[in-house]
């Protein structure tokens, strides 16, 4: 498969063909008014030298043309000057031409009709002319005589300086056109460093050079190395869940397998003590699982309504708890919603609620409210309390070897919390019993 251009490829070569197409755009239309401006300008000059001639033709009383020995364009008076006249007199077959046209032949206009000028540009062997024509009807005594001005210039001069205009032109634009495209390929470099630097930095992050992206980036770019630091460290954080899930597997499953070995001793006690160990080591699984799943803190989950998830474990508890004939007391609003996974919020809601139902004697209640920047949980029962927070909070602590209410489900908890980067606080609650306290900051 082929490779696709890098993005710096695609914008130097993008830019350059853009520029080039417009220099050479702007470059045509330039000469083009250049040339058109220039050969109006000598079109005109022509003009004048026609105005000259008319001004020194006369008619006699025979209808002949006569011209004065001395013109007031010397260059009709310089044999190749380069510039040559002829007045035609039809009426009389009379043809009058400058002395500058001694020994050629120049195709002179031959146009008659009267009061209207004719511009063009000749060619035949003897070189390019720029050519006027204008016909006059010449009155004199009652007698009409219709005269035909006609001026040649020599094009050499036309072209040459219309040759140097070009050079000129094409060699200024071509400098800048290189001028430019230096300019931009520096301006692109620069402008595409911050991404080049970020690849890099992902480089090391992945051949684990550096832990995270540090650089600072513009504006445009800062937006992707914090969502892609929150990537990383949430990847860490999955991947200590799961180390720290699969000991404290092993950890729990110490105690259960300890105890069938010593039923081993006792063959009349093994089925009954089998059933018991292997549907508690079930419960742990299925516990360390979950806890090893949890998604943790991330601004792409989708807002979660937390309202229905309360009531859906409050209405799961009661029928657990029957017999205590728990009150549950939830104040959370209707609209409230959180960024986080379905599964973490079931989790977290769901273990601190079991273990103050657990406890409680009569009430449990539950409070969320939301501030500017974190989500607060408080929950609270009116049972003994804690009596040792820190045990209660602690890894490492089997199912067996706590109160029931106190053991890895606090301890998940406390983990999932970590993984938002939240805070977990367990106290006395003030009418007595326990009240448990955690706030999650924004994403």
């Amino acid at each position: 498969m082929k490779r696709p251009w890098s993005i710096r490829s695609r914008l130097v070569w993008g830019a350059a063909l853009v520029l080039l197409v417009f220099l050479a755009g702007a470059g045509w239309a330039v000469q083009k008014a250049y040339v058109d401006s220039l050969r109006e300008q000598r079109f005109a000059r022509l003009q004048t030298t026609v105005y000259l001639l008319m001004a020194g033709a006369e008619i006699d009383a025979r209808g002949a043309l006569t011209m004065p020995a001395t013109l007031a364009e010397p260059r009709l008076s310089l044999p190749g000057s380069g510039l040559y006249a002829s007045i035609a007199n039809p009426a009389h077959g009379q043809v009058w031409q400058s002395a500058s046209t001694v020994g050629l032949e120049p195709p002179f206009l031959r146009q008659q009709a009267v009061g209207q000028w004719q511009f063009d540009t000749l060619v035949d062997a003897a070189g390019g002319f720029l050519a006027a024509s204008y016909g006059v009807k010449w009155s004199v005594n009652q007698q009409e005589t219709v005269l035909v001005f006609s001026v040649l210039e020599d094009k050499t001069a036309f072209d040459r300086e219309l040759l140097a205009f070009e050079r000129t032109l094409w060699s200024w634009l071509g400098g800048t056109a290189l001028l430019l495209l230096l300019a931009q390929t520096f301006l692109l470099r620069w402008g595409l460093a911050p991404l080049r630097r970020m690849s890099q930095e992902i480089e090391h992050v992945e051949n684990g050079r550096q832990a995270r992206i540090e650089g600072h980036y513009p504006r445009e770019l800062a937006g992707l190395a914090l969502n892609l630091n929150l990537l990383i460290d949430q990847e860490r954080a999955r991947q200590s869940r799961y180390k720290n899930a699969l000991d404290d597997l092993a950890h729990s499953l110490k105690t259960p397998l300890a105890v069938l070995r010593a039923t081993l001793d006792h063959p009349a006690e093994l089925p009954q003590m089998v059933s018991q160990q292997v549907a508690r080591m079930d419960d742990i699984v299925i516990h360390q699982l979950g806890r090893a799943g949890a998604g943790g803190s991330t601004r792409f989950a989708p807002q979660l309504a937390l309202a229905p998830i309360l009531v859906r474990i409050r209405d799961t508890l009661a029928k657990v708890y029957l017999e205590k004939n728990l009150v549950f007391t939830l104040d959370c609003p209707a609209e409230l919603s959180w960024r986080m996974d379905e599964g973490d919020a079931f989790e977290i809601l769901g273990n601190v609620l079991d273990n103050a139902a657990k406890w409680a004697r009569h009430t449990v209640s539950v409070r969320i409210w939301l501030s500017a920047t974190h989500l607060s949980i408080r929950v609270t029962d009116d049972g003994p309390g804690f009596p040792d927070s820190s045990t209660a909070l602690g890894r490492r602590v089997r199912l067996d070897e706590q109160v029931p209410g106190h053991g890895i489900g606090l301890s998940v908890v406390r983990d999932l919390v970590d993984s938002h980067q939240g805070e977990l606080t367990i106290s006395q609650a003030v009418g007595g019993g326990a009240q448990l306290d955690i706030v999650l900051p924004a994403v």
